[in-house]
């Protein structure tokens, strides 16, 4: 495989660049480093990345990165999905790679509002590789985009496309569960943390074991492929976590994906938020009329507060109280 300075020299150090960059780069770059790091060996000018299910009119999008394109190309998309019979040649089949010549492929006065679609946004020919799940119609898929009409794609280069992208998607899948492991707070010992990756319509990227097994006890019969819909609604209506009978789940929302932490609730769950205030400064060291001074409240209220903090949480004194709150931390 020949290519440009400063490309990848075969396929073998092309792999080993794109799981470095997928172990280094955080969540928001790694993409386009990717599709930067096969551009070389797989000439194109534009691409779309995402995850999607499929319907009668079309594929429904639950997450995209868009590289060297705007929103508003998937904006007018949504009018003219149903005539995408490129996309919907793959439906049901599991997984595939095709290239496409647009005007060829979008010929005839059916497809004309389509194909003069994709040729405004210089969608002349087109790759497209997809991997999905026939029973859940969920997919994992991308496109490359060549504006020049002559530059079709070549059965090899399909077949390049077909070799590379499992791995492309796995990068990525890598890359997300790195963010995870890096951004969420270590576990406590008597009790463990699960984590998981979702997208906005619930669907479940990564989930780990304890992840599973905290659910279903808070959610019995819970099938794992997506977020119950009430956590999910709770999640796009709060900022704040959402107790449970039995557990916590806390959510980071990053690049339209909800990176979540489940925990067993604890007793400073039982906290308000004036008490967890209080007992976040006595955990600091302050004393009850440092911490009256800071809140504008009398010395008895404060006296009152840490009565009920102590007695909620089953402890007396400050090290039974700074034990506690790290249980919740």
């Amino acid at each position: 495989m020949t290519s440009p300075a400063g490309a990848p020299r075969d396929l073998s150090d092309l792999l080993l660049r794109l799981y470095r960059l997928s172990h280094e780069l955080p969540i928001d770059a790694f993409q386009d480093a990717a599709l930067d790091l096969i551009k070389p060996v797989l000439p194109f000018d534009s691409s779309m990345w995402g995850t999607a299910t499929t319907a009668a009119e079309g594929i429904d999008v639950h997450t995209l990165h868009l590289h060297r394109k705007t929103p508003e190309m998937m904006m007018e998309y949504d009018d003219f999905k149903h005539l995408d019979s490129a996309a919907a040649s793959f439906f049901g089949k599991g997984h595939g790679t095709r290239g496409f010549n647009s005007a060829s492929w979008w010929s005839g006065p059916t497809y004309a509002p389509f194909l003069d679609y994709v040729q405004r946004y210089d969608q002349n020919n087109i790759f497209i590789t997809m991997d999905s799940n026939p029973q859940s119609n969920f997919m994992h898929w991308f496109s490359l985009f060549r504006a020049d009409p002559d530059a079709h794609c070549k059965p090899e280069e399909v077949s390049l496309l077909a070799s590379l992208s499992p791995h492309l998607m796995q990068a990525l899948a890598l890359n997300r569960v790195m963010h995870l492991d890096r951004t969420l707070s270590p576990a406590s010992g008597t009790h463990p943390r699960g984590a998981a990756i979702a997208d906005l319509k619930g669907a479940i990227y990564h989930c780990d074991v304890t992840f599973v097994a905290l659910m279903q006890e808070e959610f019995p019969g819970w099938p794992r492929q997506a977020l119950p819909q009430l956590l999910l609604q709770h999640f796009m209506t709060a900022q704040s976590a959402c107790m449970g009978r039995h557990v916590v789940v806390s959510y980071r929302l990053e690049q339209r994906l909800l990176f979540l932490s489940i925990r067993k609730r604890c007793r400073a769950d039982s906290l308000t938020p004036r008490e967890h205030t209080v007992a976040e400064l006595l955990a600091r060291g302050d004393t009850h009329k440092d911490i009256a001074a800071l809140l504008n409240r009398s010395p008895a209220t404060v006296r009152n507060h840490i009565q009920s903090i102590y007695d909620k949480l089953q402890v007396g004194n400050v090290a039974g109280l700074i034990h506690e709150l790290r249980l919740a931390g």
